[in-house]
């Protein structure tokens, strides 16, 4: 039982296989089909007489072909003119290369220029008719670092002017009314006057030193009087001073 269910899938497996193989192989027929050597060579054709045609057009030209109301025409004008500026005089035309894919054929030529090269890319229907055109510029390895350092150049610029404007918003918020730092500033200015105007402590020791003088002044000429038997009115005591004698 077990060897011939083996069997059966490995014919299922082939089968599959097989029709897998020929779907692939008829896909590939109808695409060769599509892009025969005839048809190759007409869109070929096409794509590189378009291009030869559109570089040369003078910007009167290209205004007036954009008002033709010819949707490929049209685009066509608009994708030249966007970057004709940018990539100089025209110098060689290459050789057209055509693809077939998703029911319609892409036509790429390739353009040297004085400044940048480019690659005109041109998009086909089934009928050959040229439905759009987009000119995509080959940028060059010093024109991409030129490029990336003014993209940082500017980044940084862009950085510092918004840093400059945040600090002067900042230093304004002390001129709006209501805000902590006009708070901050009145409590200043109340507690400077608070202090301004609170008295200085009088100097009350020499007042007491001077008392104490006074008082052992009329105790000396008071025992003076009395020694000499006379009033303290007979003389005035000018100084006190302390006389150290030695001890015997």
């Amino acid at each position: 039982m077990n060897q011939m269910l083996k069997k059966t899938s490995s014919v299922c497996t082939a089968v599959v296989c097989a029709a897998s193989l020929m779907f692939s192989s008829s896909v590939l027929v109808m695409a060769a089909d599509k892009m025969d050597d005839a048809t190759k060579s007409q869109i070929e054709s096409t794509a590189e007489g378009l291009t030869q045609t559109i570089i040369p057009l003078t910007a009167d030209q290209i205004s007036a072909y954009s008002e033709s109301g010819d949707a490929f025409t049209e685009s066509a004008m608009t994708a030249w003119a966007s970057v004709k500026d940018e990539v100089g005089e025209m110098k060689e035309v290459g050789s057209a290369e055509v693809e077939y894919s998703n029911d319609q054929y892409t036509a790429t030529v390739p353009v040297e220029f004085e400044d940048e090269d480019a690659e005109f890319v041109y998009v086909f229907d089934d009928t050959m008719v040229p439905t759009s055109l987009a000119v995509d510029i080959q940028y060059s390895f010093a024109t991409t670092m030129k490029n990336a350092a003014l993209n940082t150049v500017m980044g940084l610029g862009t950085v510092f002017v918004i840093l400059c404007l945040l600090i002067l918003l900042i230093s304004l918020f002390q001129f709006i009314p209501g805000s902590g730092a006009q708070q901050q500033k009145a409590k200043k200015a109340a507690a400077e006057a608070a202090q301004a105007t609170t008295p200085s402590p009088v100097e009350s020791a020499p007042v007491a030193a001077a008392e104490d003088n006074n008082e052992l002044i009329a105790v000396i000429a008071a025992a003076i009087a009395a020694a000499e038997g006379t009033s303290t009115d007979g003389f005035v005591v000018r100084s006190i001073r302390k006389i150290n004698r030695k001890k015997r």
